[in-house]
């Protein structure tokens, strides 16, 4: 049992012992002491009154001094109004301190037997990654690393949108204004060479519709009657036919921008188990609409589309396939689904996805149940906030969105110009100050994108994100290597089997932060949020660096307090390295 389940079972007993009353857990509350109380473990005496027909404070005394007569764990206690504090023997601390540094799973937790797909990224292949494709890239990564770590099984998938209108527009602009132009002859990444093609044909399409326009069209039939339009339809239809020409050159320009995903992905340290293809998969889900048509889920309009009517669930009436019998985007969404289902059996799928996309969720996973699919009540939406940047602190290569590969460029070079400005990489080697500038930009990117509930929109504010004294990655980094610091100047073999007789704040609250480490994992697997474990390192982070200015460590004269005290540095720094690389976040040796 943790120390929360030892004091409720404790004060089960004392209830019983001093009013001849069994409560169930449910009913004793906990908290930590707040600091300007002595004590660290605080149990809520309202609810016993009834029973004890005394007042809080008088109920909270005799809990307490029945806990301090009875069990060697509860030193001292006090009471304020329904408040009893408790004090834990340092001989606890002690014991668990050592406990956690050599049991705790640094690795992976207790297996669940419980299997769980998460899905993110899911980019077009008609240009770059963005910045709202690294938000999506580090939440959906990060909540696979800690589900994992909580012992699932988790199969990360990425489903790439790689077909469609849009793709042929790049493919359409490159053929008539690319003059054969490659990867290799412009020097430029490939996602960003047919990005750049997905501009050009925006411009000529706008140019076409103001001509026309000009020739009395109204907006609307101009926008329709363009001719690079037309011809990014007839493409795709042939792209439909299987035309051999289109076919080659869709094949070609995709593999350019998957080549320039893999770089990407490299820089943010996200990878995947399972790609799927929208060209494999935009056809699938008809028969399922067949089925659901058959069971009376779906109805036929006079035209031969099929709907289904969700008005009754506070939705409306949903088009799932039109009356030309091709598919809709709910229509493949249904069939990926059941596919994705066949193949992994998993217990739970989770979507990462911005939240302009609920609605579209709420009817798939409604359609899903309605058709009897009783794996259904294992989807989730891991809906996310958009993300704004302050005007002017970015580049960006079109003037509207933020390109990833800037973004990530620009952090690591903020990264080199604030270590090379405070003096302290000067002895540094070349590769090893490259490296470090690598770590120190990106874990500032990934620790404030990560540390906002995915829910809630967010300001990134590169500046910030990057300052060493802030609410930072860097922050955190920082301390972990000061921690590694002082463990290389100790050069000692660290024994778990300390003999100190008590405890100063500091320390106590070091152990106390580290206790909850596996309890902060569990939580934030089960909430999919990593904002969980980001605001925990750095509360674990602030506290250590308060234990050392106010503490000396390396100086400090008794042998066993000094093993003591390096044993709080030890368990920090693996923590430290251990939650920061579940957020996608290295930490450097020295900085």
């Amino acid at each position: 049992m943790n120390l929360s389940e030892t004091i409720i079972s404790l004060t089960q007993q004392a209830i019983v012992a001093l009013f001849n009353t069994e409560v169930p857990e449910s009913s004793i509350a906990l908290q930590d002491t707040r600091k300007e109380f002595v004590g660290e473990v605080t149990i809520v005496t309202f609810p016993f009154i009834k029973f004890s027909k005394k007042s809080p404070e008088e109920t909270g005394v005799m809990i307490g001094e029945y806990l301090t007569a009875n069990t060697e764990l509860v030193t001292g206690y006090s009471t304020v109004k329904g408040f009893l504090n408790l004090s834990i023997a340092s001989s606890y601390w002690l014991s668990s301190l050592a406990e956690i540094n050599t049991t705790l799973h640094f690795g992976k937790g207790p297996t669940k037997n419980s299997k769980v797909m998460v899905e993110y990224s899911s980019p077009n292949t008609n240009k770059p990654l963005h910045l709202g494709h690294v938000r999506n890239n580090l939440l959906g990564y990060s909540v696979a690393e800690l589900l994992k770590y909580a012992g699932y099984e988790v199969i990360k998938a990425n489903l790439v949108n790689d077909r469609g209108i849009h793709i042929c527009k790049s493919m359409l602009a490159w053929e008539k204004f690319g003059n054969g132009e490659t990867p290799e002859s412009t020097g430029m990444k490939g996602d960003h060479l047919v990005g750049k093609y997905y501009v050009e044909f925006d411009k000529a399409y706008k140019k076409e519709i103001e001509h026309l326009i000009a020739q009395g069209l109204t907006e609307e039939q101009a926008k329709k009657e363009a001719p690079m339009i037309k011809e990014a339809q007839d493409m795709l239809l042939k792209w439909e036919q299987k035309d051999e020409h289109v076919l080659k050159l869709w094949k070609m320009m995709n593999d350019w921008v998957y080549a320039g995903f893999a770089v990407t992905y490299k820089s943010m340290g996200v990878d995947f188990d399972q790609y799927y293809y929208e060209s494999n998969t935009y056809n699938l889900g008809k028969d399922i609409i067949d089925e659901g048509l058959a069971k009376g889920v779906f109805f036929k309009k006079e035209d031969g589309s099929v709907w289904i009517d969700l008005t009754e669930d506070g939705l409306d009436q949903k088009l799932v396939l039109r009356g030309d019998g091709t598919s809709v985007y709910i229509t493949q969404d249904i069939g990926t689904a059941q596919m994705k289902y066949e193949q992994y059996q998993m217990d739970a799928s989770l979507y990462v996805v911005g939240n302009e996309q609920e609605y579209h969720f709420k009817v798939l996973f409604l359609i899903l149940e309605k058709l009897g699919k009783t794996w259904a009540k294992g989807l989730f939406h891991l809906s996310y906030g958009m993300v704004d940047l302050p005007s002017g602190k970015m580049k960006s290569r079109e003037g509207t969105v933020v390109d990833a590969d800037d973004l990530i460029a620009e952090m690591i070079q903020s990264a080199k110009e604030q270590s090379e400005a405070l003096g302290k990489v000067s002895e540094f080697e070349e590769a090893e100050k490259e490296n470090l500038y690598r770590m120190i930009g990106m874990g500032a990117l990934k620790y404030y994108l990560l540390k906002v509930d995915p829910k809630k929109r967010l300001l990134f504010d590169p500046n910030e994100s990057i300052d060493l004294q802030g609410h930072t990655g860097p922050f955190i980094q920082y301390s972990y290597a000061r921690v590694q610091s002082i463990l290389r100047k100790a050069n000692v073999n660290i024994d778990t089997k300390i003999l100190v007789d008590d405890l100063n704040a500091n320390e106590k609250e070091c152990i106390m932060l580290m206790l909850k480490y596996p309890i902060i994992i569990e939580d934030s697997a089960k909430a999919y949020s990593p904002a969980l474990l980001s605001n925990y390192l750095y509360e674990l982070a602030k506290t250590f660096n308060k234990f050392y200015h106010d503490d000396p460590i390396l100086k400090v004269e008794d042998e066993q307090r000094l093993q003591f005290r390096l044993m709080i540095c030890q368990t920090t720094s693996r923590i430290i390295a251990t939650g920061m690389a579940l957020l996608g976040i290295e930490v450097p040796e020295r900085m």
